[in-house]
């Protein structure tokens, strides 16, 4: 039987140390932290390692941790489980509500972690193992074997290897997804300067990023632009530079129609997914028919911000701090394992 209490004390005191990290108490452990995962991932720099952690501090708390749990009747879980999870590794802890939905069901997990991310997992899971006094997870490079069901993350080419693999086992197979926005002309500066965040944060290269932006015509994209400047120093790293300067060659060479303002792209175009360093845009005139057109791509669509009503939407800003409820791809992780 599940120790419920003492697994939401053990979280909450796991966002107390996140937030004792980040303010430098003892920045020994941040500066070691920081240096070890940029090595190995330059996409990763410290401001999106702070971002992140800092998103898990603000996060775990008592009061959020139940609210989330509440309706799922956890105490009565008694058999625990073997779970194969294949993580992702796009932007800094992206697995880590998948570890955290294992680790409260006292499940056990196998984990094959991205190359790219495979530093601040391993830390905080160190905590929560230390803390309840157990193992729960095996951290592998080799073949997972025995296990009784799977969650894996990847493009949509590595999901056809996981969909035959995994065919036999429950499971949850996450393919490419992107979010977008709705603009409806009169948002402020501070609602553009947010849109700007949710576009370039990580760079842009989470499933939470902005990558296709609906306007309404006659909408003036160089206040787009300005939303963005905020982020123009994502310019100075090489690997989002040689994107940008790759992109923008592309779109040269195919004599397209686009917008720059020096480290960004803008390019009107129907399709839904945009390369790094650019955002697809696309004009519309019928709110209706744009619903119609969301319906159809909504298995393509991780996130939607917009101010109008009408949409289903979150607001400006809001969209690299989900809640616990949140789950990728709206489905719930936790039923998913309670039901295997």
């Amino acid at each position: 039987m599940i120790d419920l209490n003492l697994k939401i004390k053990i979280l909450n005191e796991l966002g107390f140390y996140i937030s004792n990290i980040i303010n430098n108490n003892p920045k020994s452990i941040l500066d070691n932290l920081t240096k070890s995962i940029i090595n190995k991932n330059r996409w990763f720099d410290e401001k999106s390692i702070i971002y992140s952690l800092k998103s898990w501090s603000n996060l775990l708390k008592s009061d959020l941790i139940e609210k989330w749990l509440d309706k799922y009747k956890l105490s009565y879980i008694e058999k625990k489980k073997t779970i194969a999870l294949i993580l992702p590794g796009n932007i800094p802890l992206v697995g880590f509500h998948d570890i955290l939905c294992i680790w409260i069901l006292d499940y056990q997990g196998i984990v094959k972690l991205s190359s790219k991310d495979d530093v601040l997992i391993p830390f905080l899971t160190d905590y929560l193992e230390k803390e309840i006094g157990y193992k729960s997870f095996l951290f592998t490079t080799s073949r997972i074997k025995k296990f009784d069901a799977v969650i894996a993350t990847g493009s949509n080419n590595s999901s056809i290897y996981f969909e035959y693999y995994f065919s036999k086992y429950p499971n949850i197979i996450r393919k490419n997804r992107t979010s977008i926005a709705v603009l409806e002309g009169n948002e402020t500066e501070l609602d553009l300067n947010n849109l700007g965040k949710d576009i370039l944060l990580y760079y842009g290269l989470g499933c939470r990023n902005i990558s296709k932006i609906f306007i309404p015509k006659g909408f003036n994209l160089n206040k787009i632009f300005k939303g963005l400047d905020t982020f123009s120093h994502v310019i100075n790293n090489s690997k989002y530079a040689n994107n940008y300067y790759y992109n923008k060659s592309i779109f040269l060479i195919n004599k397209d129609s686009f917008l720059d303002n020096g480290y960004f792209l803008l390019k009107e175009d129907s399709k839904l997914y945009a390369p790094i360093s650019c955002a697809f845009y696309e004009f519309y005139n019928d709110i209706e028919d744009l619903k119609s057109k969301l319906y159809d791509i909504k298995d393509n669509l991780q996130c939607i911000v917009s101010k109008k009503r009408s949409i289903k939407a979150i607001s400006f800003g809001s969209t690299q701090t989900p809640s616990f409820q949140d789950y990728a791809d709206n489905i719930d992780t936790i039923k998913f394992l309670i039901n295997i």
